[in-house]
């Protein structure tokens, strides 16, 4: 087996800068696609990866991965993270939790039916996400009257 090309990160990092693109890198220092993106990792040239397990706790089935609560459920958590995303998808996500929340409905996970609403009990999983994701969106409008509040 040989041994595997080193990455120099200072070169790395300036190529990167430059716009090159990560099958450009990989095809510069003989490495795969993956080899250049633990490179970037290990060079502090990418952002760290979105953790979304308190948006959603559960383990989701795949066929439950891409649903629209799940969706919903990971843009909101990306905003709280500080990512941007579209627009259109905010506003989506915003409107989907609204809608539970006014309704006192909250999102429970089974890995048979999917996403189901439910009535709240106690505490509301959906409300609390809801409620950073406008912290993160519109610091100074928390406290306010959701009449008053830009969505």
């Amino acid at each position: 087996m040989g041994r595997k090309p080193r990455i120099d990160q200072d070169e790395l990092r300036r190529l990167a800068a430059e716009g090159w693109s990560n099958a450009q890198l990989a095809a510069h220092f003989g490495v795969t696609d993956s080899g250049i993106l633990q490179a970037k990792r290990a060079a502090g040239l990418s952002k760290p990866m979105t953790d979304h397990s308190r948006a959603l706790p559960w383990k989701l089935s795949r066929e439950h991965s891409q649903s629209g609560p799940a969706t919903n459920l990971r843009n909101l958590s990306a905003v709280i993270q500080g990512r941007t995303i579209p627009k259109e998808k905010l506003n989506t996500a915003l409107r989907w939790a609204t809608r539970l929340v006014d309704n006192d409905l909250d999102i429970a996970y089974d890995p048979d039916q999917g996403f189901l609403e439910v009535p709240v009990h106690g505490s509301s999983h959906i409300a609390a996400v809801l409620s950073e994701a406008r912290q993160a969106v519109h610091p100074a409008a928390e406290g306010l009257p959701r009449e008053n509040r830009a969505e």
